[in-house]
């Protein structure tokens, strides 16, 4: 006769857990996977494992390819009826898993591979440890975030960011950073491109936020932010929450033979303000036009040229799974 077990016996409501226990599917993970970041079968051997200690199943493994960066495969993964979907990946592999997720209510979690990894480090995501940050996910809850919706060019089409737009001198430099650089020096390779980006010539630009009566300006570029943090852990945007529900424009007009040095009092200065070279402005949509077509950028990914960007702030769209203690 089988050995009974007393503390199941003596409880039927822990027995009742039991049986539910027993039957219950274990949850189940798909992750889009940047193979050119991941290094190899290693960090599928490590998540394997991990899930296999935290009682999850084995994963829905989908590496991202050039032709498909990360849309794709999480169309796959939501059809295939996820947990949730972890974006292994750069910030490119973040804003294309979370194009599909946004408004879906499956949350997306976060395992950092790239040089910028903007969005994880305004949510306080380890970007030290991959198998770290995959635990965090496999054990945190759901928070939500707001995505912005971006239209270039009067198109039809809207694609979202997390992290932050621009239009001119930030896409510039995003075009133009050189990858070798990024492999060997990380940030600092923006840093090199920005420095050879700085000549140039203002555009006419008009700003629209909200509606609202449109400012003229003369502009080397608009930038939207949605979080506040850049490279190098530069509050480039002191007020912006990842969900506030509002977006924060920073406009840098630098004027004459020193207007750059007063861009960068406005914007790194220990006592942040506005200057004639830097103005913030917030609301929950924003369009801009352009006298001349600029570079643009989203979450660092170099999108091609535009005169005309319409912005909205989708509040709450997004749901990341993450631990709290990470907030």
């Amino acid at each position: 006769m089988p050995e009974k077990n007393p503390a199941v016996d003596s409880n039927p409501a822990a027995a009742s857990q039991t049986v539910r226990d027993s039957t219950t599917p274990a949850r189940r993970a798909a992750v889009v996977v940047n193979p050119a970041k991941s290094g190899g079968e290693e960090l599928k051997g490590a998540i394997l494992r991990l899930c296999e200690t935290q009682g999850w199943a084995e994963p829905l493994w989908l590496e991202t390819t050039v032709e498909d960066p990360g849309a794709g495969q999480a169309r796959e993964a939501l059809e295939a009826g996820v947990d949730v979907v972890i974006a292994a990946g750069g910030d490119g592999t973040v804003r294309c898993v979370a194009e599909v997720l946004a408004g879906t209510g499956t949350p997306m979690g976060l395992v950092p591979l790239g040089t910028g990894n903007l969005l994880a480090r305004n949510l306080g995501v380890d970007i030290t440890d991959p198998v770290s940050a995959c635990y965090d996910v496999f054990n945190g809850s759901d928070k939500a975030i707001d995505v912005v919706k971006a239209r270039l060019n009067r198109s039809d089409d809207e694609q979202v960011f997390l992290v932050m737009a621009g239009l001119g001198y930030d896409a510039a430099i995003m075009a133009d950073t050189v990858d070798v650089l990024k492999d060997r020096m990380g940030w600092l390779a923006y840093v090199e491109a920005g420095i050879r980006k700085l000549p140039g010539k203002p555009v006419k630009a008009t700003i629209s936020v909200d509606g609202g009566h449109p400012v003229r300006r003369r502009i080397r570029s608009v930038m939207i932010g949605n979080c506040g943090r850049i490279m190098g852990g530069v509050e480039i945007f002191p007020d912006a929450k990842v969900d506030d529900a509002v977006l924060d424009l920073l406009v840098l007009a630098p004027r004459g033979r020193f207007g750059w040095l007063g861009v960068v009092a406005g914007i790194f200065g220990r006592n942040k303000s506005e200057t004639e070279s830097v103005e913030y402005f917030q609301g929950k949509s924003a369009e801009i036009t352009l006298e001349h077509e600029q570079e643009f950028q989203l979450d660092g990914d170099h999108l091609g040229t535009g005169t005309h960007l319409v912005v909205t702030v989708e509040p709450e769209a997004l749901k990341i799974r993450m631990t709290a203690a990470a907030v």
